[in-house]
């Protein structure tokens, strides 16, 4: 189970442009507002890139975790198909050896 999980330096990796965006955006907020009005004027800025950054954190972190199980899961790596078996019945019963 362990190699399944997903670190917060993985996190960090695949969030950097993410973050840089939402620095960049709260800061730009901060810096509009008009005097007397900081609050009024940034804080629906503010919440919505807050927004989008955290909906595209939970987004990347579970497509990390889907790979990893992906990656570890039998079913990710499945032998050829099989063919179909010539001595079975058509009601999928074996037929018996001497008959």
């Amino acid at each position: 189970m362990e190699g399944k999980r997903v670190s917060a330096e993985e996190l960090k990796l695949v969030l950097a442009a993410d973050f840089d965006r939402l620095a960049e955006e709260v800061a730009k907020a901060m810096n509009t507002a008009k005097d007397g009005r900081i609050i009024a004027d940034s804080e629906e800025p503010v919440r919505d890139a807050s927004a989008v950054f955290r909906q595209r954190m939970f987004e990347k972190a579970l497509s990390l975790l889907q790979k990893k199980q992906e990656a570890f899961s039998p079913s990710a790596q499945r032998p050829a198909a099989q063919g179909p078996a010539a001595d079975n019945a058509p009601d999928d019963q074996r037929a018996h050896p001497r008959a």
